[in-house]
């Protein structure tokens, strides 16, 4: 059994080609190798990033319509592994996971930077905060994953969500009073600020070519609404061994308020 993690998934990824190379090509070159030494299972984290600006709600059937280069590779990725399993139908097992934004303890994507400007003080609300976010705790990702490895499936494709969504609102300020002992979002910036400032930044990102924490297309992300439904319950009763609330204090105590040092760290989406 294999469960294939790899990715380029960086929004400031410079060489478009490296999506391809690693998503795609990587994917098919594990294929070849699985073929090679008899693997007959293989389960692998796609991403919500397939479907794009989706509705809210969206499942495992809405369309895809990928807004960015990581999307679609990641789709062309499950498309080659499609076709790996049905080459010998009824011979091999394929899950494909569909994650939606990740966090957690180690974990260095874009919900640790968020939780980290909100740490430091420098953390500017952009928009009115009322967008929600579906977002999942790497512990209960991981249990999903090792419950994938043993399930009775020969096919199945889940997106995955721990629910109920957090508004922006809800989850600056949950944040922000654990951390700061304030109360609220704090200063708020209207949307056409935030991406105005995004745009300027794109441009001496160019000039410089340095990659900044701030662009239009994080601005964009962090204003819209990214609301996702899960099957995952369907997977032989999957039930996540924790709430979202409770990976949220989880990731907070451990990165914030008690960090250890010496913990091993993530890079996702």
């Amino acid at each position: 059994m294999i469960v294939h993690l790899a990715a380029v998934h960086r929004d400031d990824v410079r060489d478009p080609a490296l999506y391809a190379q690693t998503n795609v090509e990587g994917t098919r070159n594990l294929c070849q190798v699985a073929g090679e030494t008899g693997v007959d299972k293989i389960v692998f984290t796609s991403s919500v990033a397939v479907y794009g600006f989706a509705e809210p709600g969206t499942d495992e059937a809405g369309a895809i319509n990928p807004f960015n280069e990581y999307g679609r590779t990641k789709f062309e990725a499950e498309e080659v592994l499609r076709d790996w399993q049905a080459a010998e139908d009824g011979q091999r097992s394929l899950i494909i996971v569909r994650p939606t934004v990740v966090f957690g303890e180690g974990n260095r994507g874009n919900v640790f930077n968020l939780l980290n400007q909100i740490a430091s003080g420098r953390f500017l609300m952009v928009g009115s905060g009322t967008n929600r976010k579906s977002m999942a705790y790497v512990g209960n990702i991981a249990a999903f994953l090792q419950h994938a490895l043993t399930a009775d499936c020969h096919y199945g494709m889940f997106n995955y969500v721990d629910d109920p969504d957090f508004d922006m609102n809800t989850l600056v300020a949950e944040v922000r009073g654990t951390l700061t002992g304030a109360k609220g979002v704090g200063p708020r910036l209207p949307y056409a600020v935030g991406l105005a400032m995004g745009h300027a930044a794109d441009l001496v990102a160019r000039l410089t070519k340095r990659n900044l924490p701030l662009s239009a297309i994080r601005v964009k992300k962090f204003c819209g609404t990214t609301s996702f439904a899960s099957a995952k319950g369907t997977l032989d009763g999957f039930v996540p061994p924790y709430s979202l609330k409770d990976g949220l204090r989880r990731t907070l105590e451990a990165e914030f308020l008690s960090p250890d040092p010496d913990r091993e760290i993530f890079f996702t989406e």
